[in-house]
């Protein structure tokens, strides 16, 4: 069985990576990281970038979230141009250092809320404190981050991300630290949250599996350096698929295209 590319998602774009090119200087001159990448991400839906190890899925996130500038294209939210960071956009990284050691759980989750969206000390912890009882955190609001395992640690992230309401989440391979079961426990987490937030998600990760059952669509990148190979759909997958046939044709089909490369790909 072959997985069809996805025909493109109707509705309205909220953020569109057009014929995206990102260059790093080093010593040796300029080198391509991303290639003429371009996507659509409609609102609600959750966009996963997805290849091996160098392939620029982490350098597309930090275009996306202002972090690093295109030397070619460029992307846009809700058609405006991205040019810098702003809290439209929020990013969970992998390293479980995201919080600052001298604040509880709930005052790192409050603090942006504070600085960026201009709440007051009640309306931050009164959301601070919703954020992290979804997020399973309810009884180590004044906890410090030391005293936090990794798991809960992400679990904050996570929460302090979603506090802050971003047009779009970013996730920067944020569980790929975890022990497996831990791993597993937060991915039906997040798409529970999916459920009933419908927030609107870029996650990135080098691993097939998860990639198939955290997205709505999955975007396939070639190695080094990153260029479009494929995109499937995937959102009729979850938890409950594994193991299936179905499961397993797509698992194949997107294994088959990253090894092929871009001229195994069918158009």
């Amino acid at each position: 069985m072959t997985s069809a590319p996805l025909v493109p998602t109707p509705g309205t774009a909220i953020l569109e990576a057009e014929r995206l090119t990102l260059d790093y200087v080093t010593d040796n001159g300029h080198v391509r990281a991303v290639e003429n990448v371009s996507f659509t991400v409609a609102k609600a839906e959750r966009l996963v970038l997805l290849g091996p190890s160098g392939c620029g899925k982490s350098s597309i996130l930090k275009a996306i979230a202002g972090f690093i500038r295109p030397a070619g294209g460029r992307v846009l939210l809700e058609g405006r141009p991205v040019t810098k960071p702003g809290p439209d956009r929020l990013v969970v990284f992998q390293e479980f250092d995201q919080l600052l050691p001298w604040k509880t759980v709930r005052e790192n989750v409050a603090f942006p809320l504070k600085v960026a969206r201009g709440k007051s000390d009640a309306e931050a912890r009164d959301i601070a404190e919703q954020a992290l009882v979804k997020v399973g955190l309810g009884r180590a609001l004044h906890a410090y981050p030391h005293t936090l395992s990794g798991g809960m640690k992400q679990r904050a992230a996570i929460a302090r991300a979603l506090a802050a309401a971003p047009e779009v989440l970013l996730m920067d391979e944020p569980f790929a630290a975890l022990d497996a079961l831990t791993r597993t426990n937060l991915q039906n987490d997040l798409l529970e949250l999916a459920d009933e937030l419908k927030f609107t998600l870029v996650f990135v990760t080098h691993a097939i599996e998860e990639a198939v059952l955290v997205g709505t669509r999955l975007h396939l990148l070639s190695a080094h350096p990153g260029r479009t190979l494929a995109t499937f759909d995937t959102a009729s997958f979850g938890r409950q698929s594994l193991g299936t046939p179905a499961f397993r044709d797509i698992v194949q089909d997107i294994n088959a295209a990253l090894f092929a490369g871009p001229t195994g790909v069918a158009a």
